[in-house]
């Protein structure tokens, strides 16, 4: 009998020992999982505050103060007036340090919370676009006075780094929605939605602000004599130019 009990209860124990190692590997495996309902994994409510907090703080940073700042430089092309060219510059750059400032904060959010493997599009994209943000930011500061040999090349590459920026941050929106429901299995096609559409109208303005003058041209060209109209038209525009100078 006493032969029969060892092996019986080294059996339970073996069991027992099965049960714990097994329960404890799940836990690791889950990480913030607190339960599952129909085989989709619940994640705490914290985490859920903090992924949407990461995820606004880049959207702010890249889907709208960086493009305000470059809106804004885009329009200082075409300024004639002093006053409003230093308001847009200014514009330029509050927006552009903000934009920075909130993606840094985004990143080290990212950092403390959340399980940086770097197996996914959106980390990939984003480490490479926080790089880049920070070098723009160095050379916005190196910046060449206006005259000097060094002043083409900055701007190219000013130019090239700006346009990088906005479109990987503008992608890595569209993959940090995809991240956002592939880990809280939340519906984020009214988010999609909205961003379309605002990059939509953004990309829209941006094009048509170079042709709005040229489109009002081609509108006041009509009837029998376009030759005396558009000396009408340009004669009138010389004069808004110099009044506006001198308002200025």
């Amino acid at each position: 009998m006493q032969a029969l009990q060892k092996p019986v209860s080294f059996i339970i124990y073996a069991s027992l020992l099965h049960l714990v190692s097994s329960s404890s590997e799940q836990v690791k495996i889950t990480g913030n999982d607190t339960s599952s309902e129909n085989g989709i994994p619940q994640i705490s409510s914290k985490l859920v505050f903090e992924i949407t907090l990461h995820g606004v703080l880049l959207w702010a940073s890249m889907g709208f103060l960086m493009p305000v700042g470059i809106l804004s430089i885009r329009m200082s092309n075409r300024e004639k007036c002093r006053k409003r060219l230093k308001i847009l510059f200014y514009l330029h750059s509050i927006s552009q340090m903000l934009s920075v400032l909130l993606a840094t904060a985004g990143a080290v959010m990212s950092v403390k919370n959340f399980n940086n493997a770097f197996n996914n599009h959106h980390q990939r994209i984003g480490v490479a676009l926080y790089g880049i943000v920070w070098l723009q930011v160095l050379i916005g500061l190196l910046r060449p006075q206006r005259g000097s040999k060094a002043r083409s090349i900055w701007f190219f590459w000013h130019w090239m780094l700006g346009t990088a920026v906005s479109l990987l941050g503008i992608i890595n929106i569209y993959t940090g929605l995809q991240a956002y429901h592939q880990k809280t299995y939340k519906s984020t096609r009214p988010w999609t939605a909205l961003f379309i559409i605002e990059v939509s109208l953004i990309a829209l303005f941006y094009l048509l602000q170079d042709k709005w003058v040229y489109m009002q041209k081609q509108g006041v060209i009509l009837g029998g004599e376009p030759v005396r109209l558009i000396h009408l038209v340009a004669t009138t525009q010389d004069k808004q130019k110099e009044s506006t100078n001198e308002s200025c």
